[in-house]
């Protein structure tokens, strides 16, 4: 057994892989979330999901009961090439900045759980960040077939409501807060009609767990705005 700091964005690949970690056999001891500025909900970051984020703190102290490490993101993606090459000034610090701090506060976390699926750029930035601190990085549903994982967490009792969307098929008034169980049949006809990525692995959605196993409370979402971020004819952008 393994103590894991989990990275949580709140999306179902983050929380997923949380109980893919702990179905392994892995402890869950600590969560950790790089936050958005004050004022900016969503920020347009390389390797993070901020949209949502308001409700990170319930996630962790309500629902799954642990401590929870937050920093606010302050650097921008400097370094965009495959492979990192560390700068002062890039995100991927605020990472490290992060996980230090979870290192220094229990040296008994040994592991860090990610919920990387697709992305080559994000898994190598987590990676490097984890060599450097003597970390091992779990992502269980690295290069999973996104049709069979999405299912396999439909089964496995997550809810996850859609929280943002951008993608030719997915419409605010249409799509917004309903759960990945409502709309696998819509994501299954845009993957096979346009070449979606069912899993949102190219950004066209975005969403929040409101239950799953791990959960000790359930989250209601009571109320809401929404905010048109472009209005576009063909990919409307909005959460």
């Amino acid at each position: 057994m393994v103590e894991i700091v989990g990275l949580i964005s709140g999306g179902k690949d983050s929380i997923y892989n949380l109980m893919e970690c702990v179905r392994n056999g892995h402890s869950i001891v600590a969560l950790a979330n790089l936050k958005p500025p004050k004022q900016q909900e969503e920020l347009d970051s390389f390797m993070y999901q901020t949209v949502g984020n308001n409700l990170i703190d319930i996630i962790a102290k309500e629902c799954l009961q642990l401590p929870l490490f937050q920093i606010e993101i302050k650097g921008t993606a400097e370094s965009k090439d495959e492979h990192y090459v560390e700068s002062s000034n890039d995100e991927v610090e605020d990472l490290y900045n992060l996980l230090k701090s979870v290192k220094d506060s229990i040296p008994t976390v040994k592991g860090v759980s990610c919920g990387a699926i697709l992305s080559t750029y994000q898994r190598i930035r987590v990676e490097n960040v984890c060599s450097r601190l003597g970390l091992v990085c779990y992502s269980y549903l690295w290069m999973r077939d996104q049709d069979t994982l999405l299912q396999e967490m439909i089964t496995s009792q997550l809810t996850a409501v859609i929280i943002k969307v951008a993608s030719m098929g997915l419409e605010a008034n249409k799509h917004l807060l309903k759960s990945i169980q409502q709309l696998y049949p819509v994501l299954k006809s845009l993957n096979t009609k346009f070449g979606v990525h069912i899993c949102g692995e190219g950004g066209e959605y975005e969403s929040i767990v409101v239950d799953c196993p791990l959960y000790k409370k359930k989250i209601n979402i009571e109320d809401f705005n929404t905010i048109i971020h472009s209005d576009d004819a063909f990919s409307q952008v909005a959460y």
